[in-house]
C-alpha cells in the first residue's frame, strides 16, 4: 500500500464471502491530485477539516501536472491597467458563452481574485510589473485582458505549490489507487457514502486489491474523460472517471460541449498562442512521410488570408464553426482535420522556413500580413527572420519546452492534428459545487460548470474557485463523522459483490487459457469510435449506431476483455468507465440533434465526407446549419440508468446572473457574523 503523509492511520476490515478488505473512515476524501484536489484538501484543512484524505490514481498522472500551452493561461478578473472591469462584467462574459448558469458565472467571477492571489502567494510565478500590477492579455472568447499565464506550465506550477502545502500539512495521500465504484445509501434523495478502490501495491488474485473508503463526502477531482478519445491533447496517463459517477447517480450536464484544437501528437501539447502568432508553415505529407506539400493555400483565397488566419489561431485555438467563413481561422482547423482523417496523410508545422506564398528568406512579406499580424510582430520585435526565430525573440520557454521532451523544432517538424482538449460539460453541480448526489462534490474539468464557449484560461480558475466552495460547503455543513461500519457495510455490499463478480470474470480463463482481448487494445477501438462521430464531427446516423456499439460493449464488456495483473485490471475498469461516459455522451449528443441543435461551440453536426473543398467553400449549406442560439438559454442534464443502459434528460432554462440580492454592507456583516451566508 503506498501511502504518503501520516502513516499510523486507524484501518478497519470489511468482511466478505470469507474475505478481508481494508476500510478506511474520514470525514471527506478527495479523489485526484491536480490543481482542484490539492486546492480542496488544502482549504479543508485550513478551515479545520483535518480528518481528510487524498486517493489517487498516481500523483504525476493528471492533466494539471502534463498539459499546457505556449503560456497556459489562468482567467481572472483584471488588475492592472486604465480598463474597467468588474466582478459581474466578468460573469457576464463567462454567462454569455451560452448555456451556463448566472450564479455559477458570477461566483466563478467573484471568488477569481482570491484564488489568483493565493496561488500568488503561495509561490506561483505569475508575472507583475514594477508598480505591483499583474498585467494580462486576451484570450479566445475574451472581451477584456484577463488572462494571464507564468510560461508553458502554468497548471503544473500550481499543482507542486498546492501539492507542497498538503505536504506539510500531513494529509495522508492514497497513492496507486484506481477508484472503480462510488457508494451511495440507495435513497430516493441519495447521497454518496463512499468509495471502492483497487490498490495497485496490494493487488492479489483473491481480493484484487480493493479497499473501501467510508467518508461522509467526496471531492472528485478527477478531471475530463480524456480516455474516450484517439486523437487527444490530454496525457495518455489521465483517463476517464466519469462513468461510475453517472452509474451512481450523479447527474451529466452539457455533455456535448467539448474543446477541440490543433496539438503535437508526438508529444501531447496544445499548439495556440505563440506557436500560431509566429507562422509557422503547415505541411501535408503521404503516411510515409514523403510527398510533402503547402496545403493551406487550397483552403484561403490568398496568402494574407492565409496569413491572418494563422495568426488568429493563437487567439481563437479553439476550433468554432462560427470562424469557418472566408479566411476564418477554423478552416485551418478543418483543413488539417480533411487532411488526416479524410485522406489518410499527415500534418505538419514546420518553423524552419516561411510559408512560401507569404514568406521569403530574409521573413515575412509586408504585404502578406494584415494589420493586426504585423502590429503584434513589430511590437514584439520578431517580424523577420524564419518561424522558429521569431519563436525564440518572443517565447523562448515555448521553444525549450519541445526541446525538453525531446523534439528540436529548429531541427524536425512537429506533427500535430485536430485533438481534444477540454469539456465545458460534466457532472452536474450546485453554485457550491454539490451534486444532486449530495455530499458528492465534483471540482475543476469533471464538473460541467461551462456551457457552449468560454474564455481560455477559465478552467483553470474554475479549478480554485470550485475546491474552494466545496470545502467552504464542507466545512460550514458536513462535518459529521463517517456512518459506523454496522450502517455502512449493507450499504457497500452490493457494490462490493459486484466489483469482484466482474473482477474475477476478467481474470478466468477459457480452457485453451485465452480468453478476450488485453483491455488497451480494445480501448483503442472505443476511442476511435468516439474520434469518428462525437468529436469535432457529429453526423447523427454514425452517432446513432456508436451507441448502439456501446451497449453491445457493455453488455459483453467480461466476456471480450481478459486482465491478467494489477496493471490490465485496472486498465480494464478504466474500459467499463469509458464505455459508461461514452454511452452518457452519444446519447446527449443525439438528443441536441434531435432537439434541432446545430453546429456550435467547438463541433459541426452533420457529415462533410463527400464535400471536395475548396470551391470557397463547397461546404456553404454545411455552414447554414450553425446553432440559432436558442439552446443556449437552457443546459440540458443526464441521468444515466446504467443497468438498461439508457438515459434520461431534462432540460432546464438557465439560471440568470442574480441581481435582486442585498448587497448592502452592514447586512452581509451580519449575516455574515451569524453564518447563513453559506448555504
Amino acid at each position: 500500500m503506498a501511502l504518503h503523509a501520516r502513516t499510523e492511520i486507524p484501518m478497519g476490515t470489511l468482511q466478505l464471502d470469507g474475505l478481508s478488505l481494508p476500510l478506511f473512515r474520514f470525514n471527506t476524501v478527495v479523489v485526484g491530485t491536480g490543481c482542484a484536489g490539492y486546492n480542496a484538501a488544502d482549504t479543508l484543512h485550513s478551515l479545520g477539516v483535518t480528518d481528510l484524505a487524498i486517493v489517487t490514481e498516481g500523483i504525476g498522472m493528471g492533466t494539471s501536472r502534463n498539459t499546457g500551452s505556449d503560456k497556459q493561461t489562468y482567467y481572472k478578473l483584471t488588475s492592472a491597467g486604465p480598463q474597467p472591469d468588474s466582478v459581474h462584467d466578468m460573469a457576464r462574459t463567462l454567462f454569455d458563452g451560452g448555456s451556463m448558469h448566472g450564479d455559477v458565472a458570477l461566483v466563478e467571477a467573484a471568488l477569481s481574485s482570491r484564488a489568483f492571489y493565493k496561488l500568488v502567494d503561495i509561490g506561483v510565478p505569475f508575472p507583475h510589473n514594477r508598480y505591483g500590477e499583474y498585467t494580462g492579455y486576451k484570450t479566445d472568447h475574451d472581451p477584456r485582458q484577463r488572462a494571464t499565464s507564468c510560461g508553458p506550465l502554468t497548471s503544473r506550477f500550481m499543482t507542486e505549490r498546492l501539492q507542497a502545502r498538503v505536504e506539510r500539512k500531513g494529509v495522508p495521500v492514497f497513492d496507486g489507487f484506481r477508484v472503480v465504484s462510488i457508494l451511495t445509501d440507495g435513497l430516493p434523495a441519495a447521497r454518496s457514502v463512499g468509495l471502492i478502490a483497487i490498490d495497485m501495491d496490494g493487488y492479489n488474485e483473491r481480493t484484487f486489491g480493493l479497499t473501501v473508503f467510508n467518508c461522509t463526502n467526496v471531492v472528485y477531482a478527477t478531471g475530463g474523460p480524456s480516455g474516450m478519445y484517439a486523437s487527444s491533447v490530454y496525457p495518455e496517463s489521465q483517463t476517464c472517471a466519469t462513468g461510475i459517477a453517472l452509474e451512481a447517480g450523479a447527474r451529466g450536464v452539457n455533455l456535448t460541449e467539448s474543446q477541440y484544437g490543433i496539438a503535437s501528437t508526438r508529444f501531447r501539447w496544445n499548439l495556440s498562442g505563440s506557436y500560431q502568432q509566429v507562422i509557422p508553415t503547415y505541411v501535408s505529407t503521404g503516411r510515409d512521410g514523403e510527398e510533402g506539400r503547402e496545403f493551406l493555400d487550397d483552403y484561403f483565397e490568398n496568402s494574407r488570408a492565409l496569413v491572418d488566419a494563422i495568426f488568429l489561431k493563437g487567439y481563437q485555438w479553439p476550433f468554432d464553426p462560427r470562424k469557418l467563413g472566408r479566411g476564418g481561422s477554423s478552416l485551418v482547423d478543418l483543413a488539417v482535420f480533411i487532411e488526416t482523417r479524410l485522406k489518410g496523410r499527415r500534418v505538419f508545422l514546420d518553423f524552419r522556413v516561411n510559408p512560401t506564398s507569404a514568406g521569403e528568406a530574409k521573413g515575412l512579406k509586408l504585404e502578406a500580413l494584415g494589420g493586426a499580424a504585423r502590429e503584434y510582430l513589430e511590437r514584439s520585435k520578431a517580424l523577420g527572420g524564419t518561424p522558429i526565430e521569431r519563436l525564440l525573440a518572443m517565447n523562448a520557454p515555448a521553444y525549450e519546452l519541445y526541446r525538453g521532451n525531446g523534439i528540436d523544432l529548429r531541427e524536425e517538424c512537429l506533427e500535430i492534428d485536430v485533438c481534444a482538449q477540454h469539456n465545458n460539460g460534466g457532472l452536474l453541480g450546485n453554485c457550491w459545487w454539490e451534486s444532486n448526489l449530495r455530499h458528492f462534490f465534483p471540482v475543476g474539468e469533471v464538473n460541467g460548470t461551462f456551457g457552449v464557449y468560454r474564455p481560455g484560461g477559465s478552467a483553470l480558475n474554475s479549478t480554485q474557485v470550485g475546491s474552494t466552495r466545496a470545502a467552504q460547503y464542507i466545512a460550514a455543513h458536513y462535518r459529521q463523522p463517517p456512518m459506523s461500519d454496522e450502517a455502512f457495510a449493507p450499504l457497500a455490499m452490493p457494490n462490493l459483490r459486484r466489483v469482484l463478480s466482474i473482477a474475477h470474470s476478467l481474470s478466468a480463463e477459457d480452457g485453451s487459457g485465452e480468453r478476450g482481448r488485453a483491455p488497451l487494445r480494445l480501448r483503442l477501438d472505443y476511442q476511435k469510435r468516439m474520434d469518428a462521430c462525437g468529436a469535432l464531427i457529429r453526423p447523427l446516423e454514425k452517432v446513432r449506431a456508436a451507441i448502439e456499439e456501446c451497449v453491445r460493449d457493455l453488455a459483453f464488456f467480461e466476456r471480450i476483455t481478459r486482465a491478467k495483473g494489477a496493471a490490465e485490471m485496472v486498465s480494464a475498469f478504466v474500459n467499463r468507465d469509458i464505455l459508461l461516459a461514452q454511452f452518457a455522451y452519444l446519447s446527449a449528443i443525439a438528443e441536441y440533434i434531435d432537439k434541432g441543435g446545430g453546429s456550435r461551440g467547438s463541433y459541426l453536426v452533420g457529415d462533410i465526407e463527400g464535400n471536395a473543398l475548396p470551391e470557397h467553400i463547397q461546404m456553404e449549406g454545411f455552414f447554414a446549419n450553425l446553432d440559432d442560439g436558442a439552446l443556449s438559454k437552457e443546459v440540458c442534464e443526464v441521468e444515466l440508468k446504467a443497468g438498461e443502459p439508457s438515459c434520461l434528460f431534462e432540460w432546464r432554462p438557465v439560471r440568470p446572473i442574480p441581481s435582486d440580492y442585498d448587497d448592502w454592507f452592514e447586512n452581509v456583516y451580519n449575516a455574515f457574523l451569524q453564518g447563513t451566508v453559506i448555504g
